[in-house]
């Protein structure tokens, strides 16, 4: 029989689980808060630490509230709906300096609160649906492959919430469906993923686009248009089914706004954007700084920078990898922002940018843990870390986005 403890939760850990401590041991419980006194069941020892499942709450922690998701605890798409709100944005501060100061060895980094949002709720612009065996749409279960089917989710925009309301598919092979918006134009688009490339047959009443995203990436326009439209600074962005942006417009508009005030650039300045995407950092800082220059990796991302671009003399884009673009630049950037993948910059792309002496660094990051690596690698470099101010992109889960700037020292 499993082992059964009482626990007194103290902190809360990066991944979105309270820690307590049971003969010196940790011990991680998904779905609790500190200041629970909880009743858990060991379900993984490994010496140094356990996990737990939550089996009953003794003594409720003042900033619990009730879920109002009926699938929260079962779909694993949230982690915090049982957190009061402005406990959620002191959590994310206290993990993002415990990363720092566990990671990057910076007992005193300078890390601002939260800057959280008003209403928490029907945030995201981009939604990704599964299919269950029984052919219905839903999240993946938390620690699992299995498919919970929703008919409903907080976290949609309204946008997003009428096209799944209106939805009335029975597709015989497909694999997953994709709902994007532009939130500020009002456009839309559905993404088919098939499971053996075969273009299906649809129909819609409302003005949606439909694409199919074939295995290899390929996009093939099934109905209506390749791409929508969303704006940001006053400026329009293309994008295509492929490309990433942002899920969470209200706060993409804080993050271009703290990455033009952490770089400060003027008309001296040439700036690089590493993962540029589709142009949101570059077109913003083109508009005070000298020249731009974006790499990317992506193709499709590419094509609509250069749409997005149009009209813009001073902004040209690189197709490929950072971190070997940055060995053979036409160009010595004294500025630069940086906004890679979850796994972030890396060893290359650290060494680089101090080749290249890059005076500062706004660095955006959607992971405290490789943010605390990078940031102790740019240390080693030659970098200071200046402060590091998170936004709140994604409420109701454990994720946390960061603006951070190092400059030279």
């Amino acid at each position: 029989m499993a082992q059964q403890l009482t626990l007194s939760l103290t902190d809360m850990a990066h991944g979105g689980e309270a820690v307590g401590r049971f003969e010196g041991k940790a011990v991680f419980v998904p779905y609790a808060i500190p200041g629970d006194t909880v009743r858990v069941e060991v379900i993984s020892d490994k010496g140094r630490f356990a996990r737990a499942r939550l089996l009953d709450i003794v003594t409720p922690s003042p900033h619990r509230v009730v879920p109002p998701c009926p699938y929260f605890g079962v779909c694993g798409g949230c982690h915090w709906q049982h957190v009061e709100y402005a406990a959620q944005l002191d959590y994310k501060r206290s993990i993002v300096q415990s990363q720092l100061q566990r990671i990057a060895g910076l007992a005193d980094a300078r890390v601002r609160p939260m800057l959280g949002m008003d209403d928490p709720w029907h945030y995201r612009n981009h939604v990704q649906f599964s299919v269950s065996e029984d052919g219905g749409l839903g999240f993946m279960a938390g620690g699992s492959h299995r498919v919970v089917p929703i008919e409903r989710c907080l976290l949609m925009h309204a946008f997003l919430e009428e096209m799944y309301d209106s939805l009335d598919i029975d597709l015989p092979g497909l694999h997953r469906l994709t709902l994007r918006a532009g939130v500020s134009t009002g456009e839309r688009m559905i993404v088919l993923e098939m499971k053996e490339d075969q273009p299906p047959e649809v129909e819609v009443d409302l003005p949606i686009s439909f694409v199919l995203l074939l295995s290899d990436g390929t996009p093939v326009t099934l109905l209506g248009s390749p791409y929508i439209h969303e704006q940001l600074g006053g400026r329009l962005y293309r994008l295509s089914a492929p490309s990433f942006f942002q899920v969470n417009t209200r706060q993409a508009e804080t993050l271009v706004s703290l990455v033009r005030t952490y770089l400060g650039a003027t008309a001296d300045h040439t700036i690089l954007d590493g993962y540029c995407g589709v142009g949101t950092f570059a077109l913003e800082l083109a508009k005070t700084a000298r020249q731009v220059v974006g790499i990317e990796s992506s193709a499709a991302a590419l094509a609509d920078a250069a749409v997005n671009a149009a009209g813009v003399d001073n902004v040209r884009f690189v197709h490929g990898s950072v971190a070997q673009n940055l060995s053979t630049l036409e160009v010595t950037p004294s500025l630069a922002v940086l906004d890679p993948p979850r796994e972030g910059l890396g060893e290359e792309v650290v060494a680089a940018l101090a080749r290249l002496a890059v005076q500062r660094i706004a660095y955006v990051s959607c992971d405290p843990a490789t943010l605390a690596r990078d940031v102790k690698g740019l240390l080693a470099a030659g970098y200071a870390l200046r402060e590091v101010q998170p936004v709140d992109m994604f409420p109701q889960t454990y994720h946390i986005e960061n603006v951070c700037l190092m400059e030279r020292a």
